[in-house]
């Protein structure tokens, strides 16, 4: 068994709340993007500002923060680039996230930025991480399209650079997301961020003379959905990755809620802790907790080899499940027993719940009386709570700032 260090848990966070929760629930480093360059337009992002703040908070966690710089850039976005990554390096932040070969020689020429190699890059063998590696790269984040086998092998070969592979979420039907259907289909290209997703659409054929008869093309009874992909989820044979001297485990999900981030960085802390323990079993509750949250159905991706029919996602583009619900967020803990909750989902008074914190298990939780809050101001009890309210409640429960309460479904 190869292991060197404890490899680094690293959560995605698309926005500073996000941030905030994948560090609570045990992150040991955060990536996400700023403004400009990065290949999630649909999320939040932060400024320069939040970018700021964000790492002077991670920092005085001892947590680390890398921002992407992944997208494929044309010429005109070239210009504001030097100055970006200066203000970068400025900040603190530990590394920046590159896909482009011109982005990174921007990056070089004018910071000393430690620079991952993104997944977009498609690394799939040793030659290519020894290539980025001899060009000055700390890191290479590898495709998805890779086995345990390749990750050996890679490992063996150039051990001297740090290796980050994706151990759960949403996976692409392209090489590491070069995607071009995106882009013919919708004009949403999905090389810079705003990907449409056209894979999970369901599709029919039309026969050139018979213009307007739409044929199915059946894989099963349900339809056809041929290029989507089930989620990627490594949660049963963790120790395997570990076991290769691996040095980062990446959670996709930028554009996922809290209550996904604060699950899955949960589950994974808890499993990553197990195996340094030195009495590593796997646990079958951890599964169960990644069945709470919004998924497509999991697939072990080609960590095993190549998935095949196994890892599609027959149902339709949009069969997500999920078994729990988040309904509050503990946003405030105003003294020992007394708590401030930003609702949202409604909730009922005398409702059987589940608290989620980081390093204990699930508890549960039966709804006390709530009073309504109105900008700070008490506005009497109530019965039931709604989405995007504040209500305070008194509980014997110890409870955590950024403790979720979620329900079963």
């Amino acid at each position: 068994m190869i292991v060197v260090k404890k490899a680094e848990l690293l959560a995605p966070a698309g926005n500073v709340e996000k941030l905030k929760t994948a560090i609570h629930y045990g992150a040991d480093a955060v990536f996400l993007g700023g403004k400009m360059f990065n290949l999630r337009a649909g999320s939040n992002n932060f400024s320069d500002e939040e970018l700021e703040e964000c790492v002077q908070y991670a920092h005085e966690r001892g947590k680390r923060v890398y921002v992407t710089l992944n997208i494929i850039p044309h010429n005109e976005e070239l210009e504001q680039l030097p100055d970006y990554v200066k203000f970068l390096e400025k900040i603190g932040v530990d590394a920046v996230i590159v896909a482009d070969l011109g982005v990174f020689q921007i990056v070089k020429e004018n910071t000393n930025l430690a620079i991952s190699v993104s997944t977009q890059a498609s690394n799939t063998n040793w030659r290519s991480v020894k290539m980025w590696k001899d060009m000055g790269a700390k890191r290479v984040v590898l495709a998805r399209e890779i086995s345990l086998e390749n990750i050996m092998e890679i490992r063996q070969k150039v051990p001297d650079i740090e290796l980050e592979v994706f151990v759960h979420g949403a996976m692409c039907m392209s090489v590491s997301g070069r995607c071009l259907l995106s882009n013919y289909m919708t004009g949403r290209d999905a090389n810079r961020g705003d990907c449409a997703q056209s894979c999970r659409w369901k599709y029919s054929v039309v026969e050139e003379t018979r213009p307007g008869e739409y044929m199915p093309v059946y894989e099963d009874e349900r339809g056809t959905y041929i290029f989507s992909s089930k989620d990627l989820c490594t949660i049963e044979f963790i120790d395997k990755i570990l076991e290769l001297g691996v040095d980062s485990l990446k959670i996709e999900g930028r554009m996922k809620g809290i209550f996904y981030v604060a699950n899955v960085v949960k589950v994974y802390r808890d499993a990553l802790d197990s195996f340094y323990s030195g009495n590593y079993e796997y646990n079958p509750k951890w599964k169960e907790e990644l069945e709470a949250t919004s998924n497509r159905s999991y697939t072990d991706g080609f960590y095993k080899g190549n998935p095949g029919v196994e890892g599609q996602n027959y149902n339709n583009r949009n069969s997500y499940s999920q078994t729990h619900q988040l309904v509050a967020k503990v946003e405030e803990k105003i003294s020992e027993n007394e708590y401030i909750l930003a609702i949202r989902n409604r909730l009922f008074v005398g409702e059987t719940l589940e608290v989620i914190s980081p390093g204990i298990s699930v508890r549960d939780f039966v709804m006390p009386k709530m009073i309504l809050l109105n900008k700070g101001r008490e506005e009497g009890e109530i019965e039931q709570a709604n989405p995007n309210s504040f209500v305070k409640i008194v509980t014997d429960i110890p409870l955590s700032e950024m403790d979720m309460l979620r329900k079963k479904l």
